[in-house]
């Protein structure tokens, strides 16, 4: 029994072929992610821009994501799993080719935008191959290996953009993408299975779309402008928050009502497992992603650190979530995740509050644990 036991916990050679080749793919984005973090500064710098504009670099990737996300179900349905992951990572290649050759602060904010639909369409893609190329074994070992790069992004993303820019140009945090994704590309042209797609003639809930999209596109930028203006009590931020909720509600009743395939099957949520989750995902995405931009800002505005050293700063807390990770992931598929998620909730929060509390004459010391 305890022979079989370990046998069930080994990823087929297959399975981990898969694994490997997803993560690879993954790796371009999240690493550009971080480094352009790290960056803002220097980026606004070069190309006469003010931190409020330029950190729409940052914001018009994340909304343009927001677009593509509702449309990866409906493309890996109508075209297959694969051919979409690799068009995704086409888009996010030709992104990162204009975006290193940008003149203004316009045209890199354009680009970062065809960086962010190809990084949309690519992350729940790939989580969907995982699942299925799973079938349900071994998903905690395996969603902890896909999710290394998610780790590694927060070590070596800063590091990188900071020897990057300190050294050469910022320029060349977009020029490291190409041949990681062009390598991605052919990896994947050559290791992954090539499914059926589940519906080929799946039309797309283009209303729902057209709710659904400009509804989390106007609802980040509304969260945007809370930055731009100190306070949620001003026009510019209720009217798009406002809006963005109309339209989410008027997407809700849409997909009630829809006989046919939604864009987003909200159905889902009847399951108080699914909706937990999700909204623990969503929350841990708001922790740790608000963390990455915020302090490279931090340490650069506010305590004067060089852009490297405010990248060798950011380690430990990707090291912190490196060092749990092969456990966790075993941990997962024996005891009940809820525990782990709970504890994981109070050790962030533990770790998170000295920052609040930290400003320019905090000690180096106190800032790092």
């Amino acid at each position: 029994m305890a022979k079989n036991k370990l046998q069930n916990e080994k990823l087929e050679p297959m399975l981990l072929k898969i694994a490997i080749i997803l993560v690879i793919g993954s790796l371009a984005p999240l690493l550009d992610s971080t480094m352009v973090n790290v960056a803002i500064k220097t980026i606004g710098e070069d190309l006469n821009s003010t931190i409020s504009v330029i950190q729409w670099t940052i914001t018009g990737y994340v909304l343009a994501m927001g677009i593509s996300v509702p449309i990866s179900g409906w493309a890996t349905n109508r075209f297959g799993s694969k051919q979409v992951y690799m068009s995704s990572l086409l888009i996010f290649l030709v992104g990162s080719v204009l975006s290193s050759l940008s003149w203004n602060i316009e045209s890199l904010i354009g680009f970062r935008l065809l960086q962010g639909i190809g990084a949309g369409l690519l992350m729940p893609t790939l989580q969907t191959m995982l699942v299925q190329a799973a079938g349900g074994q071994n998903l905690g070992r395996m969603m902890s290996f896909v999710s290394i790069p998610a780790l590694l992004g927060p070590i070596l993303g800063p590091v990188l953009g900071g020897i990057i820019v300190n050294s050469l140009s910022w320029r060349w945090i977009f020029y490291v993408n190409i041949p990681v994704t062009i390598i991605a590309l052919l990896l994947a042209w050559w290791g992954l299975p090539t499914e059926k797609p589940y519906n080929s003639k799946q039309s797309l809930d283009i209303i729902g779309l057209f709710l659904l999209s400009p509804a989390f596109s106007i609802l980040i930028y509304a969260i945007s402008q809370v930055s731009s203006h100190g306070s949620f009590d001003c026009n510019e931020v209720v009217v798009p928050l406002v809006t963005g909720l109309l339209l989410m509600a008027a997407y809700i009743v849409h997909a009630l009502h829809k006989k046919t395939s939604s864009v987003l099957d909200v159905h889902l949520f009847k399951s108080r497992n699914f909706s937990a989750s999700t909204a623990s995902l969503f929350l841990s995405g708001i922790i740790m992603n608000g963390a990455m931009l915020l302090l490279p800002l931090f340490y650069q505005q506010v305590r004067g650190e060089n852009v490297l050293f405010a990248g060798l700063l950011l380690i430990p807390q990707g090291a912190g979530m490196l060092l749990t990770r092969s456990w966790i992931g075993r941990l997962v598929d024996h005891i009940d995740s809820r525990i782990i998620v709970v504890i994981s909730l109070i050790v962030t929060i533990i770790g998170t509050l000295p920052f609040a509390f930290a400003n320019s004459n905090t000690n180096q010391i106190s800032v790092l644990r």
